[in-house]
Protein backbone atom coordinates (compact mmCIF):
# COMPACT_ATOMS: atom_id res chain seq x y z
CA UNK A 1 0.00 0.00 0.00
CA UNK A 2 1.29 3.67 -0.83
CA UNK A 3 1.29 4.01 2.97
CA UNK A 4 3.37 1.78 3.47
CA UNK A 5 6.18 2.90 0.64
CA UNK A 6 9.68 3.57 1.82
CA UNK A 7 12.73 5.18 -0.02
CA UNK A 8 15.16 3.77 -2.63
CA UNK A 9 13.06 0.32 -2.72
CA UNK A 10 11.67 -1.29 -6.17
CA UNK A 11 7.85 -1.92 -6.46
CA UNK A 12 5.40 -3.72 -8.53
CA UNK A 13 2.22 -3.00 -7.40
CA UNK A 14 -1.59 -2.06 -8.57
CA UNK A 15 -2.69 1.03 -8.61
CA UNK A 16 -5.44 3.28 -9.96
CA UNK A 17 -4.69 6.21 -11.90
CA UNK A 18 -6.66 9.75 -11.14
CA UNK A 19 -4.26 11.78 -12.90
CA UNK A 20 -2.64 12.04 -16.02
CA UNK A 21 -0.83 14.76 -17.41
CA UNK A 22 1.85 15.22 -20.43
CA UNK A 23 4.73 17.46 -20.11
CA UNK A 24 7.76 18.41 -21.26
CA UNK A 25 11.42 18.47 -20.23
CA UNK A 26 13.13 21.38 -20.41
CA UNK A 27 14.83 20.14 -23.43
CA UNK A 28 11.66 19.45 -24.92
CA UNK A 29 11.44 15.52 -24.29
CA UNK A 30 7.79 14.44 -22.98
CA UNK A 31 6.91 12.74 -19.99
CA UNK A 32 3.49 11.84 -17.83
CA UNK A 33 2.87 13.49 -14.76
CA UNK A 34 0.73 10.81 -13.15
CA UNK A 35 -0.71 10.77 -9.63
CA UNK A 36 -1.44 7.19 -8.63
CA UNK A 37 -3.76 5.87 -5.71
CA UNK A 38 -5.14 2.81 -3.71
CA UNK A 39 -7.72 2.84 -0.37
CA UNK A 40 -4.31 3.97 1.65
CA UNK A 41 -3.56 7.26 -0.30
CA UNK A 42 -2.64 9.08 -3.43
CA UNK A 43 0.88 9.43 -4.03
CA UNK A 44 2.74 11.26 -7.33
CA UNK A 45 4.82 9.66 -10.37
CA UNK A 46 6.72 10.17 -13.67
CA UNK A 47 7.13 8.51 -15.99
CA UNK A 48 10.35 9.97 -17.52
CA UNK A 49 11.10 7.81 -21.06
CA UNK A 50 7.94 7.43 -22.75
CA UNK A 51 6.90 4.27 -24.94
CA UNK A 52 4.19 4.12 -27.89
CA UNK A 53 1.21 2.89 -25.53
CA UNK A 54 2.17 4.36 -22.29
CA UNK A 55 -0.48 7.63 -22.69
CA UNK A 56 -3.64 4.73 -22.93
CA UNK A 57 -2.37 2.82 -20.45
CA UNK A 58 -1.54 5.71 -17.66
CA UNK A 59 -5.21 7.13 -18.27
CA UNK A 60 -7.53 8.57 -15.81
CA UNK A 61 -9.98 5.72 -14.30
CA UNK A 62 -7.53 3.05 -16.02
CA UNK A 63 -5.82 -0.10 -13.14
CA UNK A 64 -2.20 -0.32 -13.68
CA UNK A 65 0.02 -2.55 -12.56
CA UNK A 66 3.47 -0.13 -11.86
CA UNK A 67 6.85 -1.11 -11.63
CA UNK A 68 8.94 2.13 -10.18
CA UNK A 69 11.59 2.99 -7.92
CA UNK A 70 10.61 5.09 -4.72
CA UNK A 71 12.55 7.95 -4.77
CA UNK A 72 12.84 11.19 -1.67
CA UNK A 73 12.02 14.39 -3.77
CA UNK A 74 10.95 18.00 -1.44
CA UNK A 75 10.80 15.73 1.60
CA UNK A 76 7.82 13.48 0.37
CA UNK A 77 7.66 10.13 -1.68
CA UNK A 78 7.44 9.58 -5.35
CA UNK A 79 7.45 7.31 -7.79
CA UNK A 80 9.93 6.73 -10.91
CA UNK A 81 7.72 4.46 -13.11
CA UNK A 82 9.98 1.95 -15.19
CA UNK A 83 6.84 0.52 -17.07
CA UNK A 84 3.22 -0.17 -16.73
CA UNK A 85 0.31 -3.25 -17.50
CA UNK A 86 -2.96 -2.47 -17.76
CA UNK A 87 -5.24 -4.89 -15.35
CA UNK A 88 -8.96 -6.09 -15.60
CA UNK A 89 -10.99 -4.46 -13.26
CA UNK A 90 -13.62 -7.19 -13.36
CA UNK A 91 -10.68 -9.13 -11.43
CA UNK A 92 -9.81 -6.66 -9.02
CA UNK A 93 -11.04 -5.87 -5.56
CA UNK A 94 -12.16 -2.23 -6.97
CA UNK A 95 -12.38 -1.33 -2.87
CA UNK A 96 -8.70 -1.59 -2.60
CA UNK A 97 -8.42 1.44 -4.30
CA UNK A 98 -10.14 3.64 -3.19
CA UNK A 99 -11.06 5.24 0.14
CA UNK A 100 -13.81 2.50 2.07
CA UNK A 101 -16.03 2.68 4.48
CA UNK A 102 -14.59 2.69 8.29
CA UNK A 103 -16.75 -0.39 9.08
CA UNK A 104 -15.59 -3.52 7.37
CA UNK A 105 -18.54 -4.23 4.45
CA UNK A 106 -18.59 -7.97 5.51
CA UNK A 107 -20.62 -6.84 8.79
CA UNK A 108 -22.25 -4.38 7.42
CA UNK A 109 -23.77 -6.72 5.09
CA UNK A 110 -24.86 -9.07 7.53
CA UNK A 111 -26.57 -6.30 9.36
CA UNK A 112 -28.50 -5.32 6.20
CA UNK A 113 -29.66 -8.66 6.17
CA UNK A 114 -30.41 -8.47 9.40
CA UNK A 115 -32.65 -5.90 9.52
CA UNK A 116 -34.51 -7.68 6.46
CA UNK A 117 -35.16 -10.43 8.38
CA UNK A 118 -36.86 -8.49 10.84
CA UNK A 119 -39.57 -7.47 8.57
CA UNK A 120 -43.11 -8.91 9.41
CA UNK A 121 -45.09 -8.06 6.65
CA UNK A 122 -44.45 -10.16 4.14
CA UNK A 123 -45.51 -8.20 1.05
CA UNK A 124 -42.78 -5.16 2.44
CA UNK A 125 -40.38 -8.00 2.85
CA UNK A 126 -40.82 -9.34 -0.26
CA UNK A 127 -40.32 -5.82 -1.83
CA UNK A 128 -36.85 -5.20 0.08
CA UNK A 129 -35.40 -8.84 -0.46
CA UNK A 130 -36.16 -8.38 -4.18
CA UNK A 131 -34.63 -5.43 -4.86
CA UNK A 132 -31.32 -5.87 -2.64
CA UNK A 133 -30.71 -9.32 -4.25
CA UNK A 134 -30.91 -7.91 -7.87
CA UNK A 135 -28.68 -4.98 -6.89
CA UNK A 136 -26.58 -6.28 -4.35
CA UNK A 137 -23.42 -6.35 -6.44
CA UNK A 138 -23.41 -2.85 -6.58
CA UNK A 139 -25.10 -1.65 -2.92
CA UNK A 140 -21.68 -3.61 -1.48
CA UNK A 141 -19.51 -0.98 -2.86
CA UNK A 142 -21.16 2.06 -4.22
CA UNK A 143 -20.48 5.55 -2.57
CA UNK A 144 -23.41 7.36 -1.40
CA UNK A 145 -22.90 10.49 -3.29
CA UNK A 146 -19.68 11.94 -5.25
CA UNK A 147 -19.11 14.47 -2.95
CA UNK A 148 -19.66 15.71 0.72
CA UNK A 149 -21.31 12.50 2.59
CA UNK A 150 -20.56 8.52 2.11
CA UNK A 151 -18.52 9.01 -1.08
CA UNK A 152 -16.59 6.48 -0.45
CA UNK A 153 -16.61 2.74 -1.39
CA UNK A 154 -19.21 0.82 0.82
CA UNK A 155 -20.54 4.35 1.84
CA UNK A 156 -24.41 3.60 0.60
CA UNK A 157 -23.89 0.64 2.18
CA UNK A 158 -22.42 2.18 5.25
CA UNK A 159 -24.41 5.07 5.12
CA UNK A 160 -27.76 2.69 4.70
CA UNK A 161 -27.07 0.24 7.68
CA UNK A 162 -26.05 4.01 10.24
CA UNK A 163 -29.56 4.80 9.53
CA UNK A 164 -30.93 1.27 10.32
CA UNK A 165 -29.43 1.10 13.42
CA UNK A 166 -30.59 4.72 13.93
CA UNK A 167 -34.11 4.24 13.18
CA UNK A 168 -34.17 0.56 15.05
CA UNK A 169 -33.33 3.22 18.34
CA UNK A 170 -36.27 5.69 17.26
CA UNK A 171 -38.78 3.11 17.39
CA UNK A 172 -38.02 2.12 20.80
CA UNK A 173 -38.98 5.31 21.86
CA UNK A 174 -41.38 6.26 19.19
CA UNK A 175 -43.71 2.83 19.32
CA UNK A 176 -46.14 3.87 17.18
CA UNK A 177 -43.89 4.10 14.36
CA UNK A 178 -44.25 1.00 11.87
CA UNK A 179 -40.85 -0.57 11.96
CA UNK A 180 -41.47 -2.27 8.45
CA UNK A 181 -42.25 0.60 6.75
CA UNK A 182 -39.01 2.63 8.21
CA UNK A 183 -36.57 -0.44 7.72
CA UNK A 184 -38.19 -0.65 4.36
CA UNK A 185 -38.25 3.16 3.37
CA UNK A 186 -34.00 3.35 4.72
CA UNK A 187 -32.70 0.48 2.67
CA UNK A 188 -34.64 1.80 -0.16
CA UNK A 189 -34.67 4.98 -0.50
CA UNK A 190 -31.27 5.74 -1.89
CA UNK A 191 -31.18 2.65 -3.77
CA UNK A 192 -31.77 4.24 -6.99
CA UNK A 193 -27.98 6.02 -6.69
CA UNK A 194 -26.74 2.60 -7.90
CA UNK A 195 -27.98 4.16 -11.71
CA UNK A 196 -27.14 7.40 -10.71
CA UNK A 197 -23.50 7.49 -10.56
CA UNK A 198 -21.13 5.45 -12.53
CA UNK A 199 -19.21 3.54 -9.46
CA UNK A 200 -17.40 3.77 -6.41
CA UNK A 201 -13.97 4.55 -9.08
CA UNK A 202 -13.73 8.62 -9.30
CA UNK A 203 -17.73 8.44 -9.48
CA UNK A 204 -19.10 10.92 -11.73
CA UNK A 205 -23.10 11.20 -12.32
CA UNK A 206 -24.38 8.72 -14.98
CA UNK A 207 -26.53 10.59 -18.03
CA UNK A 208 -29.92 8.17 -16.40
CA UNK A 209 -28.73 10.33 -12.70
CA UNK A 210 -28.65 13.86 -14.20
CA UNK A 211 -31.82 13.68 -16.66
CA UNK A 212 -33.95 11.73 -14.08
CA UNK A 213 -32.61 11.30 -10.57
CA UNK A 214 -32.05 8.22 -7.95
CA UNK A 215 -35.35 9.75 -6.82
CA UNK A 216 -37.65 9.16 -9.44
CA UNK A 217 -35.47 6.16 -10.36
CA UNK A 218 -36.14 4.18 -7.66
CA UNK A 219 -39.80 4.85 -7.27
CA UNK A 220 -40.13 3.29 -10.59
CA UNK A 221 -38.59 0.20 -9.48
CA UNK A 222 -40.87 0.28 -6.32
CA UNK A 223 -43.92 0.30 -8.77
CA UNK A 224 -42.78 -1.65 -11.15
CA UNK A 225 -41.39 -4.71 -8.24
CA UNK A 226 -44.36 -4.22 -6.64
CA UNK A 227 -46.44 -5.10 -9.44
CA UNK A 228 -44.71 -8.15 -10.82
CA UNK A 229 -44.69 -9.93 -7.09
CA UNK A 230 -48.63 -9.01 -7.02
CA UNK A 231 -48.03 -6.86 -3.90
CA UNK A 232 -50.80 -4.78 -2.38
CA UNK A 233 -51.45 -1.67 -4.16
CA UNK A 234 -51.27 0.70 -0.72
CA UNK A 235 -48.19 -1.15 0.05
CA UNK A 236 -46.48 -0.09 -3.13
CA UNK A 237 -47.98 3.75 -2.81
CA UNK A 238 -46.61 3.83 0.56
CA UNK A 239 -42.93 2.78 -0.18
CA UNK A 240 -43.18 5.13 -3.29
CA UNK A 241 -44.37 7.85 -1.11
CA UNK A 242 -41.74 7.20 1.35
CA UNK A 243 -38.97 7.74 -1.55
CA UNK A 244 -40.09 10.58 -3.24
CA UNK A 245 -40.44 12.67 -0.16
CA UNK A 246 -37.20 11.46 1.70
CA UNK A 247 -35.25 14.42 1.08
CA UNK A 248 -37.95 16.36 3.10
CA UNK A 249 -38.50 19.53 0.91
CA UNK A 250 -39.56 20.68 -2.41
CA UNK A 251 -36.29 22.50 -2.91
CA UNK A 252 -34.26 19.66 -1.88
CA UNK A 253 -35.31 17.72 -4.41
CA UNK A 254 -38.18 15.83 -3.01
CA UNK A 255 -41.45 15.77 -5.41
CA UNK A 256 -43.68 15.46 -2.84
CA UNK A 257 -43.48 16.61 1.11
CA UNK A 258 -43.84 13.76 4.01
CA UNK A 259 -47.39 12.87 4.41
CA UNK A 260 -47.35 9.75 6.71
CA UNK A 261 -45.23 9.56 9.96
CA UNK A 262 -42.51 6.69 8.67
CA UNK A 263 -41.74 9.48 5.58
CA UNK A 264 -41.04 12.39 8.10
CA UNK A 265 -38.80 10.12 10.00
CA UNK A 266 -37.02 8.87 7.44
CA UNK A 267 -35.73 12.14 5.88
CA UNK A 268 -34.80 13.14 9.09
CA UNK A 269 -32.78 10.22 10.12
CA UNK A 270 -30.89 10.86 6.19
CA UNK A 271 -30.19 14.25 7.16
CA UNK A 272 -28.93 13.72 10.53
CA UNK A 273 -26.33 10.76 9.20
CA UNK A 274 -25.69 12.76 6.50
CA UNK A 275 -24.68 15.79 8.08
CA UNK A 276 -22.91 13.64 11.29
CA UNK A 277 -20.58 12.48 8.36
CA UNK A 278 -19.69 15.41 6.96
CA UNK A 279 -18.94 17.10 10.31
CA UNK A 280 -17.07 13.96 11.46
CA UNK A 281 -14.52 14.18 8.16
CA UNK A 282 -14.16 17.74 8.88
CA UNK A 283 -13.24 17.15 12.37
CA UNK A 284 -11.33 14.37 12.16
CA UNK A 285 -8.58 16.65 9.96
CA UNK A 286 -8.16 18.94 13.06
CA UNK A 287 -6.70 19.45 16.36
CA UNK A 288 -9.05 19.88 19.95
CA UNK A 289 -9.35 23.32 20.04
CA UNK A 290 -9.67 24.14 16.28
CA UNK A 291 -12.47 25.16 14.17
CA UNK A 292 -12.62 23.25 11.18
CA UNK A 293 -12.88 25.19 7.14
CA UNK A 294 -16.37 26.17 6.40
CA UNK A 295 -17.96 23.32 5.00
CA UNK A 296 -20.39 24.70 1.71
CA UNK A 297 -22.63 21.87 2.73
CA UNK A 298 -23.68 22.46 6.08
CA UNK A 299 -24.97 26.10 5.58
CA UNK A 300 -20.62 27.53 5.03
CA UNK A 301 -20.30 26.90 8.68
CA UNK A 302 -16.91 25.71 10.99
CA UNK A 303 -17.28 23.67 13.50
CA UNK A 304 -14.84 23.69 17.11
CA UNK A 305 -13.53 20.43 18.35
CA UNK A 306 -14.03 20.85 22.03
CA UNK A 307 -10.85 20.29 24.48
CA UNK A 308 -13.29 16.85 26.22
CA UNK A 309 -11.61 13.98 27.35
Amino acid sequence: MIKNLKAQERITLPFLIVNSVKGVTNTGTPYLNITLQDSSGQIEARKWELIENDSSIFEVGNFVEVSADVISYRNSLQLKVLKGEKLDPNKLDVTLFVASSPVPRELLQRKLFNYIEQIKNADIKKIVDTLVKENLPGLLIYPAASRNHHEYASGLLHHTVSMLDASDAIVKVYQTLNSDLLIAGVILHDMGKLDELSGPIIPKYTVEGRLIGHISIMQAKVKETAKKLKIDEEISMILQHMILSHHGEHEFGSPVLPLIKEAEVLGIIDNLDARINMIDKAINLINEGEFTPRIFSLEERTFYKPKLK
